[in-house]
């Protein structure tokens, strides 16, 4: 039998559950045959959903869990108390093996806890940080952390800036990734009390490609491929680049469709700028890994499309195929000897 990924999906996590995350099940297997999903949540809702699609019944099989955790909830007695929950139960079969990743676009809160009580971190990793990609100019950037981790020390930027450049290079393909520091100036002697810190620490890692500090300005111009920061700073550039893109895309329109001038031109240009705009649709690139983890967690957000719910299955199978776990593993152990 050909080799494939298995991923267990909680199809009962985020805004649009389940009617989106199941289509983006379908939508993945019927894309690759190297895939296989379990969905996992309330077994009667789920087939409701599935009987509408085509699809290969090899590729997708439900696994019934009758909890579900909401995003209001304290994640940590969640976790605890409900054993049955879609989080629970889909993060316990990567524990055991019996998939190679977890996806949900359910409670952070719950993902983030989940990921470091059930699967647990890998020996050495510190903090286990969460990891989107952004659009930029001249394609992509890895900004890590982004929610996983608001009072970090300077050892903990340095395995994000270590597991981040692994991460661009075997996943992403970019060679010897650029890696930067987020701070409110150039200067080495700028930033804060931990910028400060974690400056000359990662001046001094052979293993990384440092260039130094990075200006939230220059972000979306793509100056560099791994933007290392601690949470509170990640969340806040990742909230405004989806902001400010969704507002863009909404003056674009308005601009588009003022009068019949605009109307024809609009006709115009449209391909062009469909084609444009896709490449700032951060549900392309799938959903945010958290790394540093036994297994693989992915987070997409809780509003997800099933768009966003593919890409993050099939963003799975690359994981896997580059051994990115097993390559953060070697660069952590190394670094202890």
């Amino acid at each position: 039998m050909a080799e494939f990924t298995k991923v267990a999906l909680d199809a009962m996590g985020g805004d649009n559950a389940p009617v989106e995350i199941v289509k983006g099940a379908v939508d993945a297997v019927n894309k690759r045959k190297d895939i296989r999903v379990a969905l996992v949540g309330k077994e009667e809702i789920i087939k409701k959903e599935l009987q509408q699609y085509t699809y290969d019944k090899e590729q997708i099989e439900i696994v019934n869990a009758d909890e579900v955790i909401e995003t209001a909830e304290p994640p940590v007695n969640a976790i605890r108390k409900k054993k049955n929950s879609s989080i629970v139960v889909a993060m316990g079969m990567v524990k055991r093996g019996e998939a190679d990743a977890f996806v949900s676009a359910g409670s952070s809160g719950a993902v983030l806890v989940g990921g470091q009580v059930l699967i647990g971190r890998i020996k050495g990793v510190e903090r286990p940080p969460l990891a989107p990609l952004l659009p930029t100019k001249k394609g992509f950037s890895l900004l890590i952390d982004c929610g996983a981790n608001v009072d970090a020390r300077p050892s903990h930027l340095v395995q994000f800036a270590k597991m981040g450049s692994i991460y661009m290079e075997h996943v992403m393909g970019i060679k010897n990734p650029k890696v930067a520091i987020v701070n409110i100036g150039a200067e080495e002697e700028k930033g804060n009390a931990l910028v400060k810190e974690t400056f000359p620490l990662l001046k001094e890692c052979k293993d990384i490609n440092f260039t130094g500090s990075i200006e939230a300005r220059n972000i979306p111009y793509g100056d560099a491929d791994v933007i290392v920061c601690e949470a509170f700073a990640g969340n806040i550039i990742l909230k405004l680049f989806e902001g400010v893109g969704g507002v863009l895309m909404e003056k674009i329109k308005e601009g588009l469709m003022q009068d019949l001038r605009t109307k024809i031109g609009a006709l115009l240009i449209k391909s062009a700028l469909k084609k444009t705009m896709k490449g700032f649709d951060a549900s392309e690139y799938g959903g945010a890994p958290l790394l540093g983890l036994n297994g693989l967690v992915v987070k997409t957000h809780g509003s997800s499309k099933a768009k966003e719910v593919c890409n993050s299955i099939i963003q799975c199978v690359t994981f896997k195929e580059q051994r990115i776990n097993e390559k953060i593993k070697e660069c952590i152990q190394k670094e202890e000897e």
